[in-house]
């Protein structure tokens, strides 16, 4: 959780988002082992990279770039999911893994720069709402308070303990389904424009989750338009209030 999740930012700070995820991670894990303790270690669907395999479970291995813009933070955390594992062979730390889903809400900082916190923000300003790419490729979006739900239950369950489960809504959207979403729930005038795909950019992206329905009896309960339309309102009041400046 320490670790940058926007590449806006972990572009900017790759080697702290590398010691983030493997040194931080270590140090977590030695401090678990030392009081006995249980850990959640915050993995990510970019373990996945760009997937071959549609949906993604957690067998599959991922299709990553290591000599690329978004490695550090791809490889940072699939390398704390193999720290994550040491620990637990060599000397059974209760160690869960959540692989997390692209999640969002109003508590998004609206400078961001993913995809819910851009549109929303574009939206409730009438400014054009910008799409990379011609917006085909699809993403899951799983509310705050669903995630938070599930990352409870991880930290609760037994059964957890040396496990990979994927967290995140199964209902997969197109980019461009959701720009326009956005800016019909918002009531806004935007403009749709679109704009080259940022370099190494997943096309997919959707979890199974059927080993989190399994292990934890859960599985996300917001829709995407209900979440859209509680982070509109927030953004918009805070808009109003400070002029676009929180």
């Amino acid at each position: 959780m320490a670790s940058p999740a926007s590449p806006r930012f972990y572009q900017a700070a790759p080697l702290e988002t590398i010691a983030a995820n493997t040194a931080g991670t270590h140090q977590m894990l030695r401090l678990a082992r030392r009081n006995k303790a249980s850990m959640v270690y915050a993995s990510t669907s970019e373990a996945y990279g760009d997937p071959q395999v549609h949906p993604q479970p957690e067998n599959y291995w991922g299709n990553v770039n290591t000599w690329g813009p978004r490695a550090c933070y791809d490889e940072g955390k699939r390398l704390g999911e193999v720290y994550c594992y040491e620990y637990f062979d060599k000397f059974q730390v209760k160690v869960k893994v959540a692989r997390i889903f692209n999640t969002y809400s109003a508590e998004l900082r609206n400078d961001d720069g993913r995809v819910i916190s851009n549109f929303v923000n574009q939206a409730i300003q009438n400014q054009d709402i910008t799409v990379y790419g011609d917006g085909s490729q699809t993403r899951s979006f799983c509310y705050v308070d669903d995630l938070l739900g599930g990352l409870i239950r991880m930290m609760e369950s037994d059964a957890a303990t040396g496990e990979i489960i994927n967290l995140g809504n199964p209902q997969e959207y197109r980019v461009l389904e959701v720009a326009e979403l956005t800016k019909r729930l918002a009531q806004s005038h935007s403009r749709i424009t679109f704009h080259p795909l940022p370099e190494n950019d997943p096309r997919i992206r959707r979890p199974v989750i059927d080993k989190a329905k399994a292990l934890l009896g859960w599985e996300p309960v917001v829709t995407l338009e209900e979440g859209l339309l509680r982070t509109i309102e927030i953004y918009r009041s805070r808009f109003n209030k400070y002029g676009g400046g929180a």
